[in-house]
Formats: C-alpha cells, sequence, structure tokens
C-alpha cells in the first residue's frame, strides 16, 4: 500500500501544470540541504575543539548544558517551515483505502523529512569524537540515542501543536525570556537541564523510555489524525466567531482607509500574516550581531548600515514582498471592482511606512551601543520608506505567490516567487544602500556616507508621484498574469 501511495505522489509531481518550476525549486531546495548538511558536519567535528579551546570547561559538559537551546531552536524551525502530513487526502476519502493506512504513510512522511535525518550529521561525528576523547562507549551510545528520540519527539510534537498558536507561541516567548535571564545572568535555566542531559551518558538505559515517549507521541498523532480523517470534521473550513472592530476613524481617509481596514483585519484574523508581523518584531533584534561586536566580520562601517535596512524594515521584507498576494484568494473579484490601482497600492504603502516608523522608535534601545548605532537605523529606516518601499511594491508585480491566509507553510513563498525580475528586484534593497554609504564613507567621511543614504531616501520620497505611476503602469500590465497565477494549483 505503501508503494501505491507513492506512486501516486510521483504522478501527481510529475503531471502537474507547474512542473518546470516544481524541479527548480526542488535543485534549489537540494543544493539548500547540501549547504546545511555541510554546517551540520562542520558543527560536528568541531564542536569539541572549539570548546576545548576556549576554555570553559569539560567540552561534554558544556554540550550538555546548552543542547536544550539546540532543540528548541529545532522545534522552533519546524513550527515555521515543516510541511505537515498531508497526502492530497480529500481525493482519497472516496476511495476503498483504511483510514489508518492514509495516516500511517502521511506520518511515514514526517519521519523521513529531512527536518529529522540532518541532525544525525551532527551528533554522529560529535559521537565519533566523544568516542575517541576516552568517553564510555555504552554511555554515548546511549546518550546518542536518546538525543534521536528527543528530535522525534519534536517532530510529533510539532504535528499535534502545528496549528495551536495558543500553545505555541507562549511557549517560545517562555523560552526567549528564559534565554534572556541566562544571559543577563539573572537565572540559568541550564543548571536544571543539563544534569538530565548528563545523565543520558551515566544511564544510558534512559534512551529506551525517551524512544517509548517518541512512540507514543507517534500514537497520539496518529489517533488524531484518524480521528479527523473525514471531510465533516479534519477537512472542512473552520467555522469562527465574527467579531466586530472599531476601525471607523480610518473612514475619514477614504477609499485609502477602507483598504488599511482589510490589511488590519487581515494581520489580526490569519495565520500568515500574523507569522510575518512575528518575524518583523524579531528583525528588529538583528543588529545584536553587528553592533555588539560578537562577530568580528561584521564589525566593519558598511555592516551598519546593512543592519540598519534590516532592522527598521522587517515588516516592508516580511509583508511588503507578498504585496498584493495576501488578496489573492478574493483579488479577482477585487480587479472586477471599481478600484484604482493607485489606490490600493498607497495603502500598502501606507501601511508599510507606518510599520517602519514603529520599527525605528523600538530599535531606540540601540542608543545603547553609541549613537552612531541608531543613526545607521535611522538612516536605514528613511531609505526603506524613501526607496525600498517603492521597490518593494514593483517586485509584487513579478511575484504572484497566491497565499494560504489559513496557514503558516510555504512561510517564505512558493516556487511562482523564484523568477529572473524578483532577484534583480533584490538587488536595489541590499546593495544599493551599501554602496551610496561606502561612495561616502570612503570618499569623505562616515558622516557624509549617512547624509547620502538619508538623501537617497529623501529624493525617493519627494518623486513618490511619478514612481507610483510607473509601479502603477506595471502592475496594469501584469494584471492578467497575476490573475491567471492565483487560479493555478500546484
Amino acid at each position: 500500500m505503501f508503494k501505491h501511495f507513492i506512486t501516486l505522489q510521483w504522478k501527481s509531481f510529475f503531471r502537474a501544470a507547474s512542473l518546470k518550476s516544481s524541479i527548480a525549486i526542488k535543485i534549489l531546495m537540494g543544493f539548500a540541504a547540501v549547504y546545511m548538511t555541510a554546517i551540520f558536519i562542520g558543527m560536528g567535528i568541531g564542536a569539541y575543539f572549539v570548546i576545548e579551546d576556549m576554555n570553559i570547561g569539560d567540552p561534554f559538559d558544556v554540550i550538555n548544558k546548552f543542547i536544550i537551546y539546540y532543540l528548541i531552536v529545532d522545534l522552533v524551525f519546524r513550527y515555521m517551515l515543516q510541511k505537515m502530513p498531508v497526502t492530497n487526502i480529500k481525493p482519497l476519502l472516496y476511495l476503498p483505502f483504511k483510514k489508518s493506512q492514509v495516516v500511517n504513510f502521511s506520518l511515514a512522511k514526517t519521519i523521513v523529512s529531512y527536518f529529522n535525518w540532518s541532525h544525525a550529521f551532527f551528533f554522529i561525528p560529535l559521537s565519533i569524537i566523544l568516542l575517541t576523547k576516552g568517553y564510555s562507549a555504552t554511555g554515548i551510545i546511549g546518550w546518542h540515542l536518546a538525543l534521536i528520540a528527543i528530535i522525534y519527539c519534536n517532530n510529533f510534537i510539532n504535528v499535534l501543536v502545528n496549528n495551536k498558536d495558543s500553545i505555541f507561541y507562549p511557549l517560545v516567548g517562555l523560552m526567549a525570556v528564559l534565554g534572556l535571564f541566562q544571559y543577563l545572568q539573572w537565572f540559568d535555566i541550564t543548571t536544571y537541564t543539563a544534569p538530565f542531559f548528563n545523565a543520558l551518558c551515566t544511564l544510558p538505559w534512559i534512551s529506551i523510555i525517551l524512544w517509548l515517549l517518541a512512540f507514543g507521541l507517534y500514537y497520539a498523532a496518529f489517533n488524531y489524525f484518524k480521528k479527523n480523517l473525514y471531510l465533516d470534521a479534519g477537512l472542512q473550513t473552520k467555522q469562527t466567531i465574527a467579531k466586530t472592530e472599531d476601525l471607523s476613524w480610518l473612514n475619514r481617509f477614504g477609499n485609502l482607509g477602507t483598504f488599511l481596514k482589510n490589511d488590519i483585519k487581515l494581520i489580526k484574523r490569519n495565520k500568515r500574516s500574523k507569522m510575518a508581523v512575528i518575524t518583523s518584531f524579531f528583525f528588529i533584534f538583528y543588529g545584536f550581531l553587528f553592533f555588539t561586536g560578537t562577530i568580528e566580520a561584521y564589525d566593519g562601517p558598511i555592516w551598519r548600515i546593512f543592519a540598519g535596512i534590516f532592522i527598521s524594515g522587517g515588516f516592508l521584507f516580511s509583508f511588503g514582498q507578498f504585496v498584493p498576494s495576501w488578496d489573492s484568494s478574493y483579488y479577482p473579484l477585487m480587479m472586477s471592482q471599481n478600484i484604482k490601482y493607485k489606490e490600493y497600492l498607497n495603502s500598502k504603502w501606507y501601511l508599510m511606512v507606518i510599520a517602519t516608523i514603529i520599527s525605528t522608535i523600538i530599535a531606540s534601545f540601540y542608543l545603547y551601543f553609541g549613537l552612531d548605532a541608531y543613526l545607521a537605523v535611522l538612516v536605514g529606516a528613511i531609505y526603506n520608506i524613501g526607496v525600498n518601499s517603492y521597490v518593494v511594491l514593483l517586485g509584487g508585480a513579478y511575484t504572484r505567490t497566491p497565499i494560504d491566509l489559513t496557514s503558516a507553510k510555504k512561510a517564505f513563498g512558493d516556487k511562482q516567487s523564484f523568477n529572473l525580475k524578483t532577484v534583480m528586484l533584490t538587488m536595489p534593497k541590499l546593495l544599493l544602500p551599501l554602496l551610496i554609504y561606502g561612495i561616502g564613507h570612503y570618499l569623505i567621511s562616515p558622516t557624509a556616507g549617512y547624509i547620502f543614504v538619508a538623501m537617497a531616501g529623501v529624493l525617493g520620497f519627494a518623486f513618490k508621484g511619478f514612481v507610483f505611476k510607473k509601479i502603477e503602469k506595471i502592475y496594469k500590465k501584469e494584471k492578467y498574469k497575476t490573475l491567471l497565477a492565483y487560479k493555478q494549483v500546484s
């Protein structure tokens, strides 16, 4: 039966209308997987020796102390990126397949996921190094098997809570607070978790308990999906209680206010848009890599502008790059109405500008690292408003990525967002401000570099009307291609 399901999946892939782009994306994903595999292998081989050179204690004890964060990060990335066990279930419900067979195959797909077996490239080299350093063979094997069991526990926990934001976000928030407390030396959670991971080596039989726990979570996931595997429950469209929101104060802005109200409601009510906002919030803390001096390669002056662009433009990059895809579900209806593209695009622009200003205000804590640090953020915000906001809207005309607002899958876009035009439009967003700053910094002074970047943003803002006319013309030209793309189902 598994062979039959695999055959159906294979035919589905090769008979899809988007076969060429699917193959291209698979190749790109393959390169990404090879890159991540190389990183895991490097970490596995080098972790012991790096810790040994740092003289901060026994390397194995240090690894066991901080491995809790490794497992937490794994769970977070799974939640955001790992595809859930969907096997085109609806068509199968009309065929003579047992529910248990469909569910088992769907869960088996998650078991062989790259998110699981990629960890072997870290733990196997690390375990070999530990064995060569004289650690107990039985203990290391037990420790290794126990951690692999925990990885699979993460897999099935993610399957069970993937659509339960009320569980996931408080958990991530708690872990972020604990990590901050440890950094500030207020409270060290690893004091309580390290003894457990050390015990996995001294008491290797604990790995049996963890594998039993993994099987138990598999059984729980199996029962959950089997119970909801019918059209009237797990696959029906979710009905939620309608809520009214008082956004009448936006009415004074006419059609612009109407579009802004729709966008605010979209952000508040849908998982995918909420994920974009959360991602943009974390972008604010991106500057810690550049302004704290923790990474020597990022000490160059040009990197400060790079950080400033990202810190202030998190929402612009995470939300703005998918305009008009956020409206893909009703875009054909919207295009049949008497709606001016200029008003529609203007509302998106104002939304990104407001978010950029808010991010810049929140990022004022970078003043702690000096006036230059916050000046980079401020200048980056001006450039984002005056230049990058237009580039992002222009890229939206070519992205044409339909978005499922009810889920976070394809969180970073799908195959339709990968084309030469969108790649070329990415260059001005990142490289152009660095070039402008570099000219001013190296030819005149650092202050001149900041002034040059800020002036580019001011000039862009001054020519907003002219630029919008050009963008509007492009959207009209690409209108029917966009409508066709939103109708495609991979």
